[in-house]
């Protein structure tokens, strides 16, 4: 081997083994072998010289790319074997030390409601009911007795998906009452049921949020009348707000899904937003006997069985509460917020001693 052949591998060994990870083993190999590297340059030489010299001269700088390829391979297993250790030794855990100090979890305010209201109810006799969240016009509206010209069922009030063929277009549920029907066709009476769950409605500000949640009520039974009504309601209100002598008033409304139908008020103070006292009332949900039309639709004969039905904000009974002044935190999901309003995910719910 001529003494520049020597030469440069003498060079090109040394720099491939004082390589220190692949990124510099890499320009070696690309400063030698590459398309402009120096073996490659005496290759392109070849052809300058005469047919005897050429064929020695060739096999010499053949036998020379392959020793250099060889180191290199070698060399990068070497490399990449060490940072695999270093890796590896990054990453062990010793599961000897003590665990690392994380924030403690917390139950959502809107969870610890359902909890709550599920358990009142439950103890009552109640179970829980689920729905859908995409509804058809007729679980959401016509089975209620919801007439086609009614306000609720406007663009400006409720989100509608596209319509498929000629069938009525589909909703995202604007109340719960949709499991009160599936309910009563699916089950025969007596029924008691609270069904709780998310409802949107095209509404925003600081107490209304597109996406809210709802707990709807009903029990069909024989001869219920509108004093097991509100005696339901009274209880499960005292013992919500852990209030025994929490002021209840009945007023009559309209909802095309009751007759009777009543809104539900509670002695607050207007002016602190202190529960129950102060000379003022604040509603918080309604009510009513189940209408004959909607127990009919659902295959019951209203001359049998009676009803009632009502219905409730959770999010704003959360609000009341806890004493939260906007909605809109709730579904924030900053940790900040669940941490100072969330509960203790192994604390008991516990009832009204009158329950």
């Amino acid at each position: 081997m001529s003494d520049d052949l020597e030469r440069l591998e003498a060079e090109t060994q040394t720099s491939i083994q004082n390589a220190g990870d692949l990124r510099a083993l890499d320009a070696v190999r690309v400063a030698v072998l590459g398309k402009n590297g120096s073996l490659t340059a005496l290759l392109k030489e070849l052809g300058k010289l005469a047919p005897d010299e050429r064929r020695t001269r060739g096999a010499e700088l053949n036998l020379l790319r392959d020793d250099f390829t060889k180191s290199i391979d070698q060399r990068r297993t070497e490399l990449e074997a060490r940072d695999l250790e270093a890796r590896l030794a990054a990453e062990k855990i010793d599961a000897t030390l003590p665990p690392r100090p994380r924030a403690p979890g917390a139950i959502h305010p809107i969870s610890r409601t359902i909890e709550e209201m599920s358990a009142i109810f439950g103890a009552m006799g109640f179970s829980v009911g689920e729905g859908r969240d995409i509804e058809e016009d007729w679980f959401n509206f016509g089975a209620l007795n919801i007439p086609p010209h009614h306000p609720a069922r406007a663009d400006h009030d409720t989100f509608y998906l596209p319509a498929r063929g000629n069938e009525r277009p589909r909703v995202l549920r604007t109340q719960t009452s949709d499991v009160q029907i599936i309910t009563m066709l699916e089950q025969s009476p007596p029924i008691r049921i609270i069904a709780p769950g998310r409802v949107y409605r095209s509404d925003r500000d600081a107490t209304h949020s597109p996406m809210f949640h709802q707990c709807e009520g009903l029990a069909i039974d024989r001869n219920l009348t509108l004093g097991h009504l509100k005696g339901c309601l009274i209880d499960f209100l005292r013992a919500f707000f852990g209030l025994e002598n929490l002021p209840v008033r009945f007023r009559s409304s309209y909802f095309p899904f009751t007759e009777p139908s009543m809104e539900v008020d509670i002695g607050w103070n207007k002016r602190t937003g202190e529960l129950g006292g102060g000379g003022d009332w604040l509603e918080v949900l309604g009510c009513g006997m189940v209408h004959a039309r909607v127990l009919a639709n659902c295959g019951i004969d209203p001359r049998e069985w009676q009803g009632f039905a009502f219905g409730l904000g959770i999010d704003r009974f959360t609000m009341l509460k806890h004493d939260m002044p906007n909605i809109h935190p709730f579904f924030d999901g900053d940790p900040r917020w669940t941490r100072h309003y969330g509960f203790n995910p192994l604390a008991p719910v516990s009832l009204h001693e009158g329950i």
